[in-house]
């Protein structure tokens, strides 16, 4: 039975994870305080674009959300342009997209939504015997097999007090691809044909409530006369 294809994004400048069932792979780029706007722009994009070519085509992309509790510090905002523009870059290839924050991507792995980068790296090494040099692979792991779990084709077995967080987490709305069987009156049809073999109902006409016929001015007249006669 083939996998399901589906990875799992940590996004970050430096050392941005992204895996899949059996591997992963961290992808990151330098830049310097002094970098004009334009020169930060470039960098970003040239990032986004080689993080989407790793993911390549994918049912489901699991991506880390940010992290608001944490302090806005130097290259904050750098960061989220970089999210975005991953995000919209998956869309624009229709890949949908799932994100997960940061405290559920942990509890996934460990039980404990506080657990620290060593614990997650650790749990995941261990549960899913995948080669993970760092932390953000270690994350961009978890993520990929939270999507894969939630897809029913999960990389290991987890307990249910861990796949809790799979309720936290928001995901997109999948469409059933066009290769669905659907029965109806006994009949295997593809989805499309079993959509168009639906019976359609039939629009009640409601009766037009009768129009009160509007005097011209010429009656208007005559009802005068008629009723001082």
């Amino acid at each position: 039975m083939s996998r399901r294809l589906v990875r799992g994004l940590d996004l970050s400048l430096t050392g941005a994870g992204v895996a899949g069932a059996g591997w992963a792979q961290t992808l990151g780029s330098k830049g310097k305080r002094s970098d004009t706007y334009a020169m930060r722009r470039a960098r970003l994009d040239r990032l986004a674009s080689r993080i989407v070519e790793t993911v390549g085509p994918a049912e489901l992309a699991v991506v880390e959300g940010p992290a608001y509790s944490r302090g806005a510090g130097a290259g904050t905002w750098d960061r989220a342009g970089l999210w975005w523009l991953v995000v919209d870059k998956l869309a624009a290839r229709e890949v949908p997209v799932a994100v997960v924050s940061p405290t559920a991507r942990a509890r996934y792995a460990t039980g404990n939504g506080r657990a620290g980068k060593q614990a997650v790296l650790d749990e995941a090494g261990l549960r899913y015997g995948v080669a993970l040099r760092n932390d953000n692979e270690a994350d961009a792991y978890v993520l990929a097999a939270m999507g894969h779990d939630w897809l029913g084709d999960p990389l290991a077995e987890a307990p249910e007090s861990h796949r809790a967080a799979l309720a936290r987490v928001e995901w997109p709305e999948l469409l059933p691809p066009p290769a669905v069987q659907l029965g109806i009156g006994g009949a295997d049809l593809p989805y499309p044909e079993t959509v168009a073999a639906l019976p359609r109902r039939r629009r009640r006409r409601t009766k037009r409530p009768a129009e009160t016929p509007v005097a011209g001015p010429g009656q208007l007249d005559a009802l005068a006369e008629g009723a001082a006669a």
